[in-house]
């Protein structure tokens, strides 16, 4: 093991090198350069460019391991915790520098949770796309076998990774300089509403109505007196943060809640409800709202409406664009600074909770709505 030069130092050192030399390539294969730029550009999933990063960092830093072998379950005494590698030190890389890459570890999701056995090209890891796991894989075998340097493809993937957040930073700037233009009529309430529809609509858009409810709370704040907490983590479950739900709504000088929202991309279903009556804390909330993005069933909502007398706590069952259009039309003038607010949450949100092509199709239908205006 090298004990002169640290993790970090190595991973700092990649990303300098990387970052000084983007128009070049850092491994000799051209093969393995376009499998390391398809794994870097997969939007659809994110996880197996940590799993390499961990893998690759961990192979630097101590060449005596067997890069196959990011498990310590798996037998022999070549083996390391790439889980480790992964939460200590590449997390640390991709925070501080922003990198287009999930902001939690990769050995949680399904594919790379608690493997036992060498992780050799025949190994089918069950994900999709499968070739970002076949490719991984294949990479992990040319550094195993000494046809490629850790260090070399390590660098290359940081390089790839920055030059997918230029060219992010260029589109959505231009995109931005596009809409701002301060002579045109703002949209109207049902233009916005029709706006936020067509978001809803686009792939991967299970995070939006969190963000939707939360910008109206955001933009009205001074005039009810309430506020949301801050958000959790998209993929965090409600169990381990101790949330109540999606969004929680507290009163502004205090910090109890009055107020639950619960997002579903499907039915909400009697039982969805029961599961949250049995969260619920024994100091009682006011309020606790389901919003969904599909059809309300009778039934459900009866149910809902019936447990006030039980439970002292209102229990609905809301469809997301009636929520939010009866919001816009209510606090009609405030419907520009809400979809800024809106605007901006999208923007700053983790790719992996609202990817990047979700964040660009926003401000292209902006874009397009506004453009009628001028």
């Amino acid at each position: 093991m090298n004990n002169n030069i640290t993790p970090t130092d190595i991973l700092e050192n990649l990303y300098k090198q990387a970052n000084n030399n983007l128009p070049k390539s850092a491994v000799q294969s051209s093969e393995i350069q376009k499998k390391i730029e398809f794994i870097c550009r997969c939007n659809s999933n994110k996880a197996p460019v940590r799993f390499l990063l961990s893998c690759l960092l961990a192979k630097i830093h101590n060449p005596q391991v067997d890069i196959r072998k990011p498990y310590t379950e798996i037998e022999g005494d070549d083996n390391y915790s790439g889980r480790f590698y992964d939460e200590k030190y590449v997390e640390l890389l991709v925070h501080t520098y922003k990198l287009p890459c999930n902001p939690t570890t990769a050995y949680l999701t399904p594919a790379f949770r608690n493997l036992d056995r060498l992780l050799t090209t025949d190994l089918v890891l069950v994900g999709r796309p499968r070739e970002v796991y076949i490719f991984a894989l294949e990479i992990l075998e040319k550094v195993h076998t000494q046809k490629e340097k850790a260090d070399n493809v390590l660098q290359e993937i940081i390089r790839f990774l920055l030059i997918i957040k230029l060219e992010d930073e260029q589109r959505m700037a231009q995109l931005i300089a596009d809409l701002k233009q301060t002579d045109i009529l703002p949209l109207s309430t049902e233009e916005i509403v029709t706006l936020l529809t067509q978001h809803l609509n686009c792939k991967h858009s299970s995070r939006l109505p969190v963000l939707i409810v939360t910008s109206a709370y955001q933009t009205v704040k001074e005039q009810i007196g309430e506020v949301n907490k801050s958000l959790e983590a998209h993929n965090a479950a409600d169990k381990q943060t101790g949330s109540l739900g999606d969004v929680e709504i507290i009163l502004t000088n205090e910090d109890k809640v009055v107020t639950c929202y619960e997002m579903k991309d499907k039915r909400v279903t009697k039982t969805d409800i029961d599961v949250a009556l049995q969260k619920l804390p024994e100091s009682k909330i006011d309020n606790y709202i389901f919003i969904t993005t599909d059809i309300i069933e009778f039934e459900v909502a009866e149910y809902a409406k019936s447990l006030y007398e039980k439970t002292g706590i209102e229990f609905a069952v809301l469809d997301c664009i009636g929520f939010i259009r009866h919001f816009l039309h209510f606090f009609h003038r405030q419907r520009n600074i809400f979809l800024n607010i809106y605007q901006s949450m999208v923007l700053t949100e983790p790719t992996s909770a609202v990817s990047q092509p979700l964040k660009e199709a926003f401000l292209a239908l902006r874009r397009v709505a506004e453009g009628d205006k001028r």
